[in-house]
């Protein structure tokens, strides 16, 4: 069984962490930074799902690994989805 952590934005990534993970986190903090969104406060998740690592981020970006390929892919949350308050 493998645990999951959290890290804050800007913070050193999980050192188990596939290089291509590594580098989609630090794209979405560039554009973040680029953006000037402060996100001084938000933290990223990592969870494990069938032995591969998804990271998200507190606004909601998740980051799925494909291992196979050995990429990952930035999935942003957009206005459109449903929330829980929506019927």
């Amino acid at each position: 069984m493998q645990l999951g952590t959290r890290w804050s934005v800007g913070g050193d990534t999980p050192g188990n962490l596939p290089e291509a993970v590594v580098a989609a986190v630090r794209r979405v903090e560039g554009e973040l930074a680029a953006q000037d969104v402060d996100a001084s406060t938000w933290r990223w998740t990592l969870t494990w799902l069938e032995r591969k690592p998804v990271v998200e981020l507190d606004d909601g970006t998740v980051i799925r690994y494909d291992a196979a390929a050995d990429t990952a892919h930035v999935h942003e949350p957009s206005e459109s989805e449903a929330d829980d308050d929506d019927f």
